[in-house]
């Protein structure tokens, strides 16, 4: 990974997404699913939820980077909470 200059966390952070992408894929394809509609009032499926969930970690990150500074593992914990509920309700 010296070619990129890349860390062993962004390293593990591309191959977490690619990891949801691929598990994503397989469940849509084995398992359906008709879109719902949650909170937001718009047809969501899986993949949708899926997108708006890293949208919102990523913002949730760059917040908590910009008003906490370190300690940004705690932003983690945020972020799962934030999954859950857009997993859940929207």
């Amino acid at each position: 990974m010296a070619w990129m200059a890349w860390t062993w966390p962004t390293a593990i952070f591309f191959m977490v997404i690619a990891t949801l992408l691929i598990t994503f894929t397989v469940l849509a394809i084995r398992y359906p699913e008709t879109p719902r509609t949650g909170v937001l009032g718009i047809e969501t499926t899986r993949g949708d939820r899926l997108f708006i969930t890293l949208l919102g970690s990523a913002f949730i990150n760059l917040a908590w980077l910009g008003l906490v500074g370190a300690h940004q593992p705690y932003a983690l914990i945020v972020c799962l909470i934030y999954a859950a509920a857009v997993f859940r309700w929207v």
